[in-house]
């Protein structure tokens, strides 16, 4: 990959937060090991 230039960089960043802006992730009120947590215990019984 070429090296980019801090102007591309800072264009990327830019538009980067502005899709985030627009399409914001899903808050589901869980932290990440509450979620992975909740994953696994529908894992483990769907293999029983």
């Amino acid at each position: 990959m070429a090296k980019l230039s801090k102007q591309e960089r800072k264009a990327m960043a830019q538009k980067a937060m502005e899709d985030r802006a627009k399409h914001p992730a899903k808050k589901d009120g869980q932290s990440g090991f509450a979620a992975i947590d909740a994953e696994a215990e529908k894992l483990d019984s769907q293999n029983r």
